[in-house]
């Protein structure tokens, strides 16, 4: 456990998961190419296997990071959370969400059992403690009940050095994304937007996406991770997010935003392939037996 000390204690929002399932960790392959209409290998089933991403909290926003970006408390705690699945990453959220202090720095991290975890201070003295508590969230799920008003945290990669893609098209859909959720929580300061975040990515020790894919948008507490985002796509996509349940999914959850989606949290590549095929199965047969049932209904 961490320190006793008030400033170091973990504080856990928890937002149940319904799919309780234990996390493999085979490597699969990667899934067969199924060809689409510009010959390219599909979105879905792109998002590395994980239980539990990580952000570190950056000093500066991931459009100012050189190409490569590593420090040694990023690189400490990735060799301790890569042994049951964790990923770390780099998260900015403007100067007023910084709470880096001294040779330390904060942390969000969501698993997909037990929501989201925050830890105040990170330092090399307490990485071993802080890895252990994120196994623990990670594995084990939370131990109180669920936040009353838990949010929505959207990270766009935005990391220009690394792929001018993720500089142009990220910084073009974050920039869509906060006017957006600005502009509905003026309209209703009490509506579901006021409980979005956006903040930015880089693609540190654990790629958010693959440049193709960009814009890259990961979905927290959910773990759905989106790609190919366009800013005129953002009013359509933050209301589909809004429709759900704010939790992580499943293996049972339909993906969000299907078009856009590339997999899970949780999910490894093949589940993720699966999940999303089932799905499209399934809304084509509704879609063809909906006729035959308004027909019987008619007659």
């Amino acid at each position: 456990m961490l320190s006793a000390s008030s400033s170091t204690r973990p504080i856990l929002y928890s937002a149940l998961s319904s799919s309780r399932r234990p996390f493999s960790t085979i490597l699969n392959p990667e899934p067969a190419s199924s060809p689409t209409s510009d010959g390219k290998k599909p979105l879905f089933g792109t998002v590395p296997s994980h239980r539990s991403y990580i952000f570190l909290h950056a000093s500066e926003p991931p459009t100012a990071f050189p190409a490569r970006v590593s420090t040694p408390l990023q690189r400490a705690l990735q060799l301790q959370v890569t042994k049951w699945g964790g990923m770390v990453n780099f998260s900015w959220f403007g100067p007023e969400h910084h709470s880096q202090t001294g040779n330390g720095t904060g942390v969000t991290a969501f698993s997909s059992l037990g929501g989201r975890l925050e830890i105040p201070e990170l330092t090399l003295e307490n990485v071993d403690a802080v890895a252990e508590t994120l196994r623990r969230h990670a594995s084990e799920g939370p131990g109180i009940t669920a936040e009353e008003e838990p949010e929505v945290h959207l990270y766009v990669c935005t990391h220009g050095a690394r792929d001018c893609r993720c500089g142009d098209v990220g910084g073009a859909v974050v920039r869509a994304l906060r006017e957006e959720v600005a502009r509905r929580v003026e309209a209703d300061s009490g509506g579901k937007a006021s409980r979005v975040r956006v903040g930015e990515v880089a693609h540190g020790g654990a790629n958010c996406g693959i440049h193709r894919h960009a814009a890259n948008l990961l979905v927290y507490p959910h773990g759905d991770w989106l790609g190919l985002l366009k800013p005129e796509d953002v009013p359509s996509v933050l209301t589909s997010i809004l429709e759900y349940s704010i939790r992580p999914f499943g293996a049972q959850d339909k993906p969000i935003v299907p078009r856009h989606w590339r997999g899970r949290m949780g999910l490894s590549k093949d589940e993720q392939v699966e999940l999303f095929e089932s799905q499209s199965a399934a809304d084509s047969d509704e879609v063809h037996i909906r006729p035959s049932i308004q027909r019987r209904l008619g007659s």
